[in-house]
C-alpha cells in the first residue's frame, strides 16, 4: 500500500538456518546491513530497522536496530511480524495468474468480463480495461488512497467497492494501455476478479493457494475487524505532521488496503516468497511466470513494472525482484534475485522524506551485492 500515510541501536542477531551453516559463516555477517540499519535509526529518525537476508544457499541471518516499543523501550522482536502493505498486491497478483494458468482468467480480457457493469465512472470504463492493464498499473484509473483522511484509518471500516467508489469518482490519469500509472484502485478490482471466479473471498484463496502452499507460518490476511498483529512485532509510529511527535499507530483497521496492502508477514517470510516465486512451477507456471517478469518502464527510473512485481537494477549489476509497502505504521522493501538471494527490510515509520525511503532502498542494495 502506497498510502503517503534518537534510539538505541540493538546488536544485530544472527541465525543461520538451513543445512548445516559453518561456524565460520556465522561469525563473518555482511557488517554493510547492520551499519545500514543503524543510520536509519540514529541519522534518519525510525524508532526501528529489522531486516532478514538470504544468501544463495537459503540460509539467513536477521538483524535489527533501534527500539520496538518508545514507550517501554523494549527491544525489537528478531523477524518480528510488521504490516507489510503493498506487498500485498504481489500476493494478489499471484492469485489472478494461477487462474490464468487454470484457464479461469484471460489477461487480455475486459475487466467487464469479470465484473460487468462494475467499472463506470469519470475514473475508467471496465469494458476498455484489461486484467493485464491492472496487473501492470497501465490502466490509466486513478487511485484511491489520496482521497482517505490517514488518520481516520484506524478504526474506519471499508467495503472494496467503497474504495472502489471513491476513484471512480475522480478523472482517469491516462488512457488504458498507455503508461504506467501506479494505482491501488487496480489491485482492488483484481482481488474482486478472484472472488468472483473462484466464488471465495480473496484471503482464503490466498491462504490456500500461497501462504500454506510454501509454508509462510507467519503470514495471514487480517479477518474484518482485526486491528491487531499476532505475534512478536515492533510498535508502529506515524507523525500527524513532519515535524510532530510520534505516535503508537499499531493498532488500526487495514481494510483500505484490502487487496492491494492489508497483509502481516515477516522479513523472513517475504524472502521466501519472492524466492519461491522466481523458481517456476514453485507458485506459478513457467507461461505465467514469464508474463509477470514482462515490464514497462516506470518513468526514467530505471524500474520496471511486471504483474505485481517490480525490477530493479543493482550497483553490482543485475536486478533484484520484489515489491515493497507502506502502510501507516511501517514501511518494508526488499525482493530476490534469479540466484537465490534475497532481503527485507521494514522500519517502524512511513517516513516523511522520500530521502529516508531511499537510504531504505540503498541497504536492500548493498545486501544483495555484499
Amino acid at each position: 500500500m502506497a498510502l503517503a500515510l534518537a534510539l538505541s541501536t540493538a546488536a544485530a542477531v544472527g541465525a543461520l538456518t538451513p543445512p548445516a551453516a559453518s561456524a565460520a559463516s556465522a561469525a563473518a555477517p555482511p557488517d554493510v546491513v547492520q551499519q545500514g540499519l543503524n543510520a536509519l535509526v540514529r541519522t534518519d529518525g525510525v524508532p526501528a530497522a529489522l531486516a532478514t537476508v538470504r544468501d544463495g544457499r537459503g540460509r539467513t541471518r536477521d538483524y535489527t536496530a533501534g527500539v520496538g516499543d518508545l514507550a517501554t523501550g523494549a527491544k525489537v522482536p528478531v523477524d518480528g511480524q510488521v504490516r507489510i502493505g503493498s506487498n500485498t498486491k504481489t500476493f494478489t497478483a499471484v492469485a489472478v495468474l494461477q487462474l490464468v494458468g487454470e484457464g479461469k482468467v484471460d489477461l487480455d480480457a475486459f475487466v467487464d468480463t469479470y465484473l460487468p457493469g462494475l467499472v463506470r465512472g469519470e475514473g475508467g470504463d471496465g469494458r476498455g480495461i484489461t486484467v493485464r492493464q491492472l496487473l501492470q498499473h497501465t490502466s490509466g484509473l486513478p487511485d484511491y488512497e489520496g482521497l482517505l483522511d490517514e488518520a481516520s484509518l484506524r478504526h474506519r471500516y471499508f467495503e472494496p467497492r467503497e474504495l472502489l467508489d471513491l476513484a471512480l469518482g475522480q478523472k482517469s490519469v491516462s488512457a488504458p494501455g498507455e503508461k504506467f500509472g501506479y494505482s491501488s484502485t487496480n489491485y482492488v478490482l483484481a482481488g474482486l476478479i478472484v472472488q468472483r471466479v473462484t466464488g471465495r473471498p480473496l484471503a482464503e484463496e490466498i491462504d490456500r493457494r500461497i501462504v500454506r502452499r510454501i509454508g509462510l507460518r507467519h503470514t495471514y490476511f487480517p479477518a474484518a475487524g482485526d486491528r491487531t498483529i499476532r505475534e512478536a512485532h515492533p510498535k508502529g509510529y506515524r507523525k500527524d505532521s513532519a515535524d510532530g511527535p510520534l505516535t503508537d499507530f499499531t493498532e488500526l483497521d487495514p481494510s483500505a488496503g484490502w487487496a492491494a496492502g492489508q497483509m502481516i508477514s515477516t522479513n523472513a517470510d517475504l524472502d521466501r516468497f519472492f524466492t519461491e516465486l522466481l523458481v517456476p512451477d514453485r507458485l506459478l507456471p513457467a507461461a505465467q511466470l514469464a508474463q509477470m517478469r514482462a515490464t514497462v518502464p516506470v518513468g526514467d527510473s530505471g524500474m520496471g513494472s511486471g504483474l505485481g512485481v517490480f525490477s530493479r537494477p543493482l550497483s553490482c549489476g543485475g536486478v533484484y525482484w520484489g515489491h515493497g509497502g507502506d502502510i501507516p505504521g511501517y514501511e518494508t522493501r526488499g525482493g530476490a534475485t534469479d540466484d537465490g538471494r534475497a532481503v527485507n527490510i521494514a522500519v517502524t515509520t512511513v517516513p516523511a522524506d522520500y530521502a529516508v525511503t531511499r537510504h531504505l532502498e540503498d541497504v536492500v542494495d548493498a545486501a544483495l551485492c555484499r
